[in-house]
């Protein structure tokens, strides 16, 4: 069945523009949840616009990817302080120190078994915070691949992106890695996200490429037609569609299955676009680091 749709594009403020919002993730309690990276904080926003917003400590601490947890709020990496935060919806903040030294933890994501699961980038290892805090910490088998983002995948794993390695990995609930290599040398693999039949989308921000990896290892990657577009982000809406970040371009794109891609070009130049979701409204999301969230709404005709 053939879908249309008419996407329109528009940018609420949130903070000044040297604040960066980076991360962004659909909250348990209905609203759009982003951190922001140069000034330390966790930011709220409903769909209808109420924006509120909580001060980390220190400021310095560089708060990046931000996702739900199984215990109803929200933890993030700080990447600056080498902790995984976590806050709760009425705004009361938690942090846990990593047991590696400079680990640089950036992404972050529910696992199936009711913990949250982490990158490292500075350390090489896959982390693992159960709710009350307990940390574990699993090496990978390939030094210098600073792992990046990472999600659940629909075979219970976790997959995660090995920027510098040009690989993607995943790790069981056991610890078991399995490397994956990129057909494209420089693809440097950023976002990633589960998609549907048990795939995962990514990004190839140094390639100019978005890639689907389906359980058994098969890897598809497409083109964007401006290949410096640097795509960063992803997420996957309910018709299956991946929606990405183009940091280097200004736009929000999406690929369907059948590996159609679309651009939209965002209102203000230069808005240096990073994290991107599906919210509650079904519009998709982006921070902006100009200091803005981006939403993108549409009208669709079955």
């Amino acid at each position: 069945m053939s879908r249309s749709s008419t996407f329109s594009v528009e940018e609420l403020q949130v903070s000044g523009r040297d604040a960066g919002p980076y991360g962004i993730t659909a909250g348990p309690d209905g609203a759009l949840w982003f951190t922001m990276v140069h000034h330390g904080r966790i930011g709220r926003m409903t769909p209808g616009g109420e924006l509120t917003s909580h001060q980390l400590d220190p400021a310095s601490c560089g708060p990046t990817v931000i996702a739900s947890g199984p215990d109803g709020a929200l933890w993030f990496t700080e990447y600056q302080s080498h902790r995984i935060g976590r806050i709760t919806t009425d705004g009361r903040i938690g942090s846990y120190p990593l047991p590696s030294p400079d680990a640089g933890p950036f992404g972050i994501a529910a696992g199936t078994d009711g913990a949250m699961w982490f990158t490292e980038t500075n350390a090489g290892r896959i982390g693992r915070i159960t709710t009350d805090g307990a940390v574990t910490e699993f090496p990978l088998p390939v030094s210098g691949a600073f792992p990046s983002a990472i999600a659940a995948g629909a075979d219970g794993a976790m997959w995660f992106t090995m920027n510098q390695a040009d690989a993607i990995g995943r790790i069981g609930m056991d610890g078991g890695v399995t490397v994956h290599p990129l057909p494209t040398a420089g693809a440097a693999p950023v976002g990633i996200a589960a998609g549907a039949g048990g795939t995962m989308w990514f990004v190839e921000i140094g390639a100019g490429q978005i890639g689907r990896i389906g359980p058994d290892g098969r890897i598809d990657e497409f083109p964007l037609p401006d290949r410096g577009a640097r795509p960063h982000a992803v997420a996957v809406d309910r018709h299956g569609d991946c929606w990405f970040t183009e940091w280097g371009a200004n736009r929000i794109g999406r690929i369907t299955a059948d590996g159609r891609i679309d651009g939209y070009d965002l209102p203000t130049p230069a808005s240096e676009p990073h994290g991107i979701a599906v919210g509650p409204d079904g519009a998709v999301w982006a921070a902006l680091e100009i200091g803005a969230l981006a939403r993108l709404t549409a009208s669709v005709t079955d």
